[in-house]
C-alpha cells in the first residue's frame, strides 16, 4: 500500500478534493445574485433516467456523463466507441483480428475485451433499457439517439444486469405524435458514403410510428502487400501471387460497409399507458481490422523481418500443407455480421404514485471471421484460425416504481435472462521453434455455451429534511454457466495430438454461483446551485470456465471465480454564473478483488522450464486483489450567446495488493490497462448571419496518456503505448430556418499516426510475431441534411 498512500497519489487526491470544496464553498462569497442570463448562454439541461425516473443530470448522484444528438453530431461522433474521447475513464476499443466484430469496455480501469461468449462483459450496454449481452456487434451505430447516459462505477441495483464497471446507455428517439423526416448524405476520403434517414409518422391520434436507416460504406486504410510480388527473389522462396495488382496490393484492411435499419412504433392512448415496440436489423460484409506487425523479432522468423510499414501488411492469409491440411488453403480475411432483436417497452401507471414496467427483448446474431494469428506470409510459422459464431438471447425486466408521499420513492425489479451460443472454429496452429520438433495443433471445435440469470434488485429514495437525500440499494443475483467442448479432427474424426486436447471432446465445464450487492449514498443540495453526494456500493462479474484451454488440467482447474468490487465515491454537481458555468466533479477508490485475468500460463505443460513454454496457453484465473483510484472532472461552459466550450479531465492509478498463487511464472505489470490521464475539450461558436443563416465552426482535442497493453507483461517488447492527442474539426452551416446543413468535416486533423491500444500478441513467444490495429489516418467528408 505504499504507493497508494505516496506523496504522488495524496497530492493528487488533495488537488480534487480541494477542486470539490472550492466547488461547494465558492457561491457564499457571492454579495448578490447576478443579473439574469440570456438562456442561450446558459447550460442546456439533460434529462437523464439513470434511477429508473427521470431526473435531471445535476440531480442525479452518480457520476454520469450525457450526452445529446446535437453533440454527438457536432463531433463527428456517428458510433459508440468514438464517445469514449470526451468521457472521463472510460475506454472504448473497437477490436480488430483474432477478436472479429466487438469492442473492448473499460471504466475506471474495469472491464472486458475478449468476444468470447463464455465471457461476460464488465461494462453492461443498453439499448433503449435492454441489455446488450455480448462484446460481439457491440460498436453500434448511433442511429436516431436521443441521448447517451454513460454511468461510472457499479449499476448493479441500477440496472437490469449486474454491472461491475459501469454501464453505456444508448435512448433513440420515440416516436411522436408529428410527422416528420430527416435525410442527410455524406461523401469524404477514401470513396466514403454515408446515408442517414429516418421518418416519423402520427398514424393515429394514439397510434405513432418511426423508421430510420443508415448505410456506411468506405475503402481500408492497410494495404495488403503480396510478399513474393514486393520482395523478388526473397530467401523464403516466395512467389508472386497470381492476384497481385498494381503496387503488389492484392486488398486493403480497415473498409466500412454497414448497414442498419430500425423501426419503432408507440401506442400512448393517455398518461397511464406507454407502449412501445421496436425492431432493428443490421449487418456487416468488410474487411477485417487494420493491422500491422508491431512487435518483431527475426530470431524467431529465419531472420526475416516481416514489417511492412505504417499502413502496410504481408499477412496474406495462407497456409501450406502440413498435418491434417493436405493442402494448402486461405482463411477468409474478411468480416461478415447479421443481427436482429425485438423489444417490448410497456409502462402503466397504476395511480399518481405507483407504476409498472415491462421489458422484454429478444436478440440474435451470426458472424464468420477469419485470422492470420502471425500477419506473415510465412505460412509454416505459426496458424490461422476460422470462427463462426452463433448468439441468442431473451430477457425479461418487471419494475414497480412507486412513491411514499413526501418522504421519497422507492423500485423494486426482477430480471431474467437466457442465452445460447454455438461457436464453431477450426485451428491451425503449428509449433516451430528452433532445436524442437514440430508440432501440430489442428482441431474442429464446435461448442455451445448456454448461461442464465436470474435477480431480484430494489432502491429506496428518501427525503428526510430539506435538501437531504439518502438512497439505498440492493441486489441478489443467481447465475449459470455451462460449456460444452467439442475437439476433433476437421474431417470429424477422433483428435490425437501432443496435448492431450482431443481429451476434451465431450467435457462440460458448469459454473453456478450467487451474488449480493449494495449501494448507499447521501447527497445534500447546498443551493440551487451545489449538490454534493457521496457513495458506496458493490458490484461483481460472475465466475466462468475457461474456453480455450490447450491442456486436460487446464480443462479440470479452469473454472475460476466472480470478481468483486467495493467502491467508494465522492462528488460535486455545480452550477456557476447563472448557469453560464457546470462544473462536476468526483473521486473515487476502488477495492477490486479476484481479477480475472488471461494469465497464459502453460507452466502445466512438460519438457519446458517454467515460464519459457512457447504455447499460447489463454488460461482465466483469478489473477489476485488490486486498488484503483482517481478523480474526475467535467465542464461546460456558455460565456457568451452562441459560444460553447466543453471539456473533461481523469485520473486513474493503481496497485496489486494480492497476486494469487496460481500466478507463479508471469511477472504482473499494473492491475489497470486504462490510461492514467485523460484530457478533451471542445469550442464551438455559432455565428448568426442574419437572412444568411447560421455558420459554426467546431474544434475538439482529445488527449490519451500512455496506456498499458496488459495487465501481464508479454515477452513482445511493446508494453505500452504512447501518449496522443487527436483532433477533430467541423464548419457548419445552416440556413435561417434550420432545416438545411452542410457541413465540412475532418476528422484526426493533424493526421496523428497510433495504434490502438489492444494487440495480439499470444504467439510471439514462438512466431516472433505481434500485431495491432492502426488508427485511422486524417479524413474528411462533406455532408448535407435536411429535415422536414
Amino acid at each position: 500500500m505504499a504507493k497508494l498512500f505516496g506523496t504522488n497519489t495524496r497530492a493528487r487526491m488533495t488537488v480534487a478534493a480541494s477542486v470539490m470544496a472550492m466547488a461547494i464553498a465558492a457561491p457564499a462569497f457571492a454579495a448578490e445574485p447576478a443579473p439574469a442570463a440570456d438562456d442561450s448562454a446558459t447550460t442546456k439541461e439533460i434529462v437523464v433516467t439513470a434511477q429508473f425516473r427521470s431526473q435531471k443530470l445535476q440531480d442525479t448522484p452518480l457520476s454520469i456523463t450525457a450526452v445529446n444528438a446535437d453533440l454527438l453530431k457536432s463531433r463527428n461522433q456517428t458510433d459508440i466507441s468514438q464517445i469514449a474521447a470526451q468521457a472521463p475513464n472510460v475506454s472504448l476499443t473497437p477490436m480488430g483480428g483474432a477478436f472479429g466484430s466487438s469492442m473492448a469496455a473499460y471504466i475506471r480501469g474495469i472491464g472486458q475485451y475478449d468476444f468470447n461468449p463464455a465471457y461476460e462483459p464488465g461494462v453492461g450496454m443498453y439499448v433503449d433499457d435492454v441489455y446488450y449481452a455480448t462484446l460481439t456487434g457491440s460498436v453500434m451505430d448511433l442511429l436516431d439517439l436521443e441521448r447517451v447516459e454513460v454511468l461510472r462505477g457499479p449499476q448493479g441495483t441500477l440496472t437490469g444486469r449486474n454491472s461491475i464497471g459501469g454501464a453505456i446507455k444508448l435512448f433513440s428517439v420515440k416516436p411522436n405524435a408529428t410527422n416528420s423526416g430527416m435525410v442527410e448524405a455524406a461523401y469524404g476520403a477514401r470513396n466514403r458514403v454515408d446515408l442517414r434517414a429516418s421518418a416519423n409518422f402520427a398514424l393515429t391520434d394514439t397510434v405513432f410510428m418511426r423508421v430510420s436507416g443508415v448505410y456506411k460504406r468506405q475503402d481500408g486504410y492497410v494495404n495488403m502487400v503480396d510478399y513474393g510480388c514486393a520482395n523478388p527473389g526473397n530467401s523464403l522462396g516466395i512467389t508472386a501471387s497470381a492476384g497481385s495488382g498494381k503496387d503488389c496490393i492484392v486488398g486493403k484492411l480497415g473498409e466500412k460497409n454497414y448497414t442498419g435499419v430500425r423501426a419503432s412504433i408507440r401506442y400512448n392512448p393517455s398518461d397511464k399507458f406507454d407502449w412501445t415496440i421496436i425492431g432493428d436489423y443490421s449487418y456487416e460484409n468488410r474487411t477485417n481490422a487494420a493491422g500491422v506487425i508491431t512487435s518483431m523479432n527475426t530470431a524467431k522468423t529465419g531472420g526475416v523481418d516481416f514489417t511492412c510499414g505504417r499502413f502496410c501488411t504481408y499477412a496474406n492469409f495462407y497456409m501450406a500443407a502440413g498435418g491434417q491440411a493436405g493442402q494448402s488453403y486461405s482463411m477468409p480475411s474478411n468480416l461478415t455480421f447479421s443481427g436482429w432483436g425485438v423489444s417490448s417497452n410497456a409502462t402503466y401507471s397504476l395511480s399518481d404514485d405507483l407504476k409498472i414496467t415491462s421489458i422484454t427483448a429478444y436478440r440474435k446474431y451470426h458472424q464468420i471471421f477469419g485470422t492470420d494469428d502471425d500477419y506473415t506470409p510465412y505460412s509454416t510459422i505459426a496458424g490461422a484460425g476460422y470462427n463462426d459464431l452463433t448468439f441468442k438471447f431473451f430477457s425479461q425486466e418487471l419494475r414497480v416504481n412507486g412513491k411514499i408521499g413526501s418522504l421519497g420513492e422507492w423500485t423494486l425489479g426482477g430480471f431474467y435472462n437466457d442465452q445460447t451460443s454455438v461457436y464453431f472454429t477450426r485451428q491451425d496452429i503449428r509449433y516451430i521453434v528452433p532445436g524442437v520438433p514440430a508440432l501440430y495443433l489442428q482441431f474442429t471445435g464446435n461448442d455451445p455455451i448456454r448461461a442464465n440469470s436470474k435477480a431480484a434488485f430494489g432502491t429506496v429514495i428518501l427525503h428526510p429534511m430539506e435538501g437531504l437525500t439518502l438512497t439505498g440499494g440492493l441486489r441478489y443475483t443467481k447465475e449459470h454457466k455451462d460449456y460444452t467442448f467439442t475437439r476433433i479432427r476437421w474431417d470429424g474424426g477422433t483428435l490425437v495430438d501432443p496435448f492431450g486436447v482431443g481429451a476434451l471432446n465431450g467435457a462440460v465445464a458448469n459454473y453456478d454461483g450467487e451474488k449480493v450487492d449494495w449501494r448507499i449514498s447521501a447527497d445534500y443540495r447546498f443551493s440551487p446551485n451545489v449538490m454534493a453526494y457521496a457513495t458506496v456500493s458493490t458490484g461483481f462479474k460472475g465466475g466462468g470456465v475457461t474456453a480455450r484451454p490447450f491442456t486436460r488440467t487446464q480443462a479440470t482447474n479452469g473454472t475460476f471465480r466472480p470478481e468483486t468490487l467495493t467502491a467508494y465515491e465522492g462528488g460535486v454537481k455545480t452550477d456557476w454564473l447563472d448557469r453560464r458555468l457546470r462544473l462536476n466533479a468526483s473521486v473515487f477508490y476502488n477495492d477490486y478483488k479476484n481479477m480475472q485475468l488471461p494469465i497464459s500460463d502453460c507452466s502445466l505443460l512438460d519438457g519446458f522450464a517454467p515460464g519459457t513454454d512457447p504455447f499460447p496457453c489463454a488460461a482465466i484465473q483469478n489473477a489476485g486483489d488490486g486498488k484503483m483510484y482517481g478523480f474526475e472532472l467535467e465542464m461546460s461552459a456558455t460565456p457568451v450567446p452562441g459560444l460553447a466550450i466543453d471539456g473533461a479531465l481523469s485520473y486513474i492509478d493503481g496497485e496489486w495488493s494480492r497476486i494469487s498463487s496460481q500466478v507463479t511464472s508471469i511477472k504482473l505489470t499494473d492491475p489497470i490497462t486504462s490510461p492514467n490521464w485523460k484530457w478533451s475539450l471542445g469550442v464551438q461558436y455559432d455565428a448568426d448571419m442574419g437572412s444568411n443563416g447560421t455558420l459554426t465552426p467546431r474544434l475538439d482535442l482529445a488527449h490519451t496518456g500512455r496506456q498499458s497493453l496488459g495487465r501481464l507483461a508479454i515477452t513482445a517488447p511493446l508494453d505500452y503505448n504512447p501518449a496522443m492527442t487527436l483532433a477533430n474539426a467541423r464548419l457548419t452551416w445552416k440556413n435561417p430556418g434550420k432545416d438545411l446543413a452542410i457541413s465540412l468535416e475532418v476528422s484526426n486533423l493533424f493526421d496523428k499516426y497510433y495504434t490502438l491500444p489492444i494487440r495480439f500478441a499470444a504467439l510471439y513467444a514462438f512466431a516472433g510475431t505481434g500485431y495491432s490495429t492502426v488508427g485511422r489516418p486524417r479524413e474528411w467528408a462533406i455532408s448535407v441534411k435536411k429535415t422536414f
